[in-house]
């Protein structure tokens, strides 16, 4: 990855603009860049190092129906408590090479080339988006 200043992305519709590109854009909430390089990623429960760093797609899947921005948003929102729970982390973008698959099921990319920070903007317009937007906690035993 190697060091360097990443801009930040601090609106959704930016954000969106991004992703809506013919490039593979992931997000990643962690210390960053520079941070991530440093170390290996784990699969702390099985004490196992991972091939690659844990992200996740930002691009709509084809069977979504929805604006992409309703796509984008809900990802950003995903792992919100990660930032939460650990000021150290944030969200940010990056392209990569998938390497594999998580014990999640998530990506782990290689070959990382981070693209910009998610401004705290930008988070707050994703989560205002998702609140509006979706039935937050809602899951499949609660059909009606």
């Amino acid at each position: 990855m190697g060091p360097g200043r990443v801009e930040t992305i601090d609106d959704l519709d930016e954000l969106t603009d991004l992703v809506s590109g013919d490039t593979r854009i992931y997000i990643r909430y962690s210390g960053g860049p520079d941070s991530d390089a440093e170390h290996d990623s784990m699969d702390y429960e099985a004490g196992v190092t991972l091939p690659g760093l844990p992200v996740t797609n930002l691009w709509p899947e084809p069977w979504w129906p929805r604006e992409p921005i309703d796509w984008i948003a809900r990802r950003v929102c995903k792992y919100l408590d990660l930032a939460e729970n650990a000021p150290d982390r944030r969200p940010w973008v990056l392209t990569g090479k998938v390497a594999g698959y998580g014990p999640d099921h998530e990506p782990l990319v290689t070959d990382v080339e981070p693209i910009a920070w998610i401004g705290e903007r930008a988070v707050k317009q994703a989560h205002e988006r998702y609140l509006q937007r979706f039935e937050v906690g809602r899951d499949s035993t609660a059909r009606t």
